[in-house]
């Protein structure tokens, strides 16, 4: 951890003082000891770009202790559910924002950025959500997307848009859940709805059990790789890294592969149990430091009597606030670190406030022996989302085309599962690669977002 006053310490020192002010828009003291190394986990990330993050519960911000530490220790922070769907639409089109922004503006207030967790997973849906299957169910994931990620437009540096949507053991498939029976598309889907609601953030997939070279991290591999290959908007993976004793050997080999690829790889829930956790934290995060993409780390909690773990006590300060062994090694990892590239901070904005959504559906335009296609229709102030369900007629089809025509003054924005020549006025989809095969009375769907009033879009079908 101690280092001397070289030459080299002193470039560190300046070095980190200047990527911190970057980072968080502000000019920053340096918190450092007296042989300059840095004395606080945010500020020893900050040295090679990098930050150190903690998850935090709104109901804690009244505990002095656990603040303290919060403000001191941490440059990152993640809230541990108040971000959740359960928590921000717990009626359908009703959006609740009061804890996510309450520890979003303590976050802030005090120099520290926000990663957003978790837009879309199969646990934690609301009552009303858990009852929906198929294509409302798509339509509502959707709107949720959008409304939430536009509400902190600009304020989240990272959303965890996707969350453990693999399943456990050796197929390396997807988990059976009502947001997969949606189609095997709504992944991608949910990535470019966030990413046309907040530009700026990075988007990422996040799961747990994935920590080396395993059936599950490969399945997530080869669809971040496809996503990449196809221009899917995905920015970073997440590995929760619940552990207990130590990472997989293969740690580190799984983070580059990942890097490799070019996404950012950040670890997103760390905890670890057992006798050898002071030794695996220091493991763990010399790992992280060891990949150039690596972006940083996060804890799951602060204290030990804050984690989801029980009795187990698997984080850097015990029950009381003080430093555990534990921190003691992962500071000194942080402190070795060599720089690299610091990430792009977001510029905050003034979030939208989105309006109720209603749900009106355009009448549905036949083409005998062809194909239908009806729209169903999200909209609030300025924009909407439309999910096109295109259905087969007596006869299967191998491809279709699809013909909307937009209202004056929409336009469309971004588009999932179909591609569009034009975004104004009169617009044609045609089907991908995974969606061109419909059996006979049948249905797909494809979705875009738009500006404007979407109100009234029409829509035919032909069969191509």
């Amino acid at each position: 951890m101690n280092m001397k006053m070289t030459s080299r310490s002193l470039s560190r020192a300046a070095l980190a003082s200047t990527l911190l002010a970057a980072a968080l828009g502000a000019s920053l003291v340096l918190v450092t000891s007296a042989d300059g190394a840095a004395s606080t986990l945010g500020a020893a990330a900050a040295q090679s770009g990098r930050y150190f993050g903690a998850a935090v519960a709104a109901g804690k911000l009244g505990d002095s202790t656990y603040v303290n530490i919060l403000n001191r220790e941490f440059n990152m922070v993640t809230a541990e559910n108040e971000m959740k769907w359960d928590a921000t639409e717990p009626n359908p089109g009703q959006f609740s924002y009061g804890n996510g922004d309450r520890i979003l503006n303590h976050a802030v207030s005090n120099g520290k950025r926000m990663r957003g967790h978790a837009l879309l997973w199969y646990q934690q849906e609301p009552g009303w959500a858990q009852r929906m299957e198929g294509s409302g169910l798509r339509q509502a994931m959707m709107n949720h997307v959008t409304q939430v990620a536009s509400h902190y437009k600009g304020k989240i540096y990272a959303w965890d848009v996707v969350n453990e949507a693999f399943a456990d053991g050796g197929s390396g498939g997807r988990r059976d859940s009502n947001l997969q029976r949606t189609g095997n598309d709504w992944i991608e889907a949910a990535f470019r709805a966030a990413r046309a609601a907040d530009p700026g953030a990075k988007l990422c997939y996040n799961d747990y059990n994935t920590d080396g070279i395993n059936a599950k991290s490969t399945g997530i591999y080869n669809m971040v790789r496809d996503f990449k290959s196809r221009g899917v908007p995905i920015d970073c993976v997440g590995f929760q890294s619940h552990l207990t004793n130590s990472a997989p050997g293969d740690y580190q080999a799984n983070l580059q592969r990942f890097a490799d690829l070019g996404v950012e790889v950040q670890i997103t829930e760390l905890d670890i149990a057992g006798s050898n956790m002071a030794n695996a934290y220091g493991a763990v995060t010399r790992a992280c430091m060891a990949v150039t993409r690596c972006a940083g780390i996060t804890t799951w909690g602060i204290r030990d009597t804050d984690s989801w773990r029980g009795g187990e006590n698997p984080l850097l300060f015990d029950g009381n606030g003080n430093k555990k062994a534990a921190y003691n090694n992962v500071l000194t990892a942080l402190n070795a670190a060599n720089p690299t590239t610091p990430t792009t901070p977001t510029t905050p904005t003034t979030p939208t406030t989105p309006t109720t959504p209603t749900t009106p559906t355009t009448p549905t335009t036949p083409n005998p022996g062809g194909c239908t296609a009806s729209v169903s229709l999200n909209p609030w102030t300025g924009g909407f989302v439309a999910t096109v369900k295109v259905t087969a007629g007596a006869s299967a089809l191998d491809g279709w085309r699809v013909t909307t025509v937009l209202p004056a003054g929409a336009a469309v924005t971004n588009a999932w599962s179909a591609t569009n020549t034009g975004t104004t006025g009169t617009v044609t989809w045609a089907n991908v690669d995974y969606n061109r095969s419909v059996a006979a009375g049948q249905s797909t769907e494809f979705g875009f977002q738009g500006t404007g009033n979407g109100q009234g879009i029409t829509s035919t079908c032909a069969a191509s």
